[in-house]
C-alpha cells in the first residue's frame, strides 16, 4: 500500500524531489564554473608575479644604466656620452614594455571570479522571486 498516494502527498514530494535534484545539478555547474575561474585566476596570479619579478630586475638595471650613463656624460668623448644614453633608453624602453604589461595583468587579476558571482546573484534572484 502506498500510503503517500493515499494522503494525496505523492505529488508534493515529486515536486520536491525535482527541485532538490535541480539544485544538485545547479550546484554541480557552479562548482565547475569556481574550479574553471580558481584555473585562470591561478594563472594570472603567476604571470603576475613572474612579471613583477621582471620589473624588480629591469629598475635594478635600468638604474644602474641611468647611473653609468650620467657619469659617462661628463667623459672624454661624445661618442660615449651617445652610447651611453643609447643604452638607458633601451633598457629604459624594455622597464616601461614590462610595467605595461604588468600592470595589465594585475587590472585582470583583481576581477576574479566574476561569472561565478554573476551566476550565484542571478541564483538569489530567482529563489527570491519563486518566494
Amino acid at each position: 500500500m502506498n500510503w503517500l498516494s493515499l494522503l494525496g502527498l505523492e505529488g508534493l514530494f515529486a515536486r520536491w524531489r525535482a527541485h532538490v535534484i535541480e539544485g544538485a545539478i545547479a550546484a554541480e555547474d557552479r562548482m565547475d564554473l569556481v574550479r574553471l575561474e580558481w584555473a585562470d585566476l591561478k594563472q594570472r596570479l603567476q604571470q603576475l608575479l613572474v612579471l613583477t619579478i621582471v620589473v624588480a630586475g629591469l629598475t635594478v638595471v635600468a638604474l644602474i644604466m641611468v647611473s653609468l650613463a650620467v657619469l659617462v656624460h661628463f667623459w672624454d668623448s661624445p661618442q660615449r656620452v651617445l652610447v651611453a644614453w643609447l643604452v638607458a633608453g633601451l633598457w629604459a624602453l624594455g622597464w616601461a614594455g614590462a610595467l605595461a604589461v604588468l600592470m595589465s595583468v594585475a587590472q585582470r587579476a583583481g576581477n576574479g571570479f566574476a561569472l561565478t558571482r554573476h551566476e550565484l546573484a542571478q541564483d538569489w534572484r530567482d529563489i527570491k522571486e519563486r518566494l
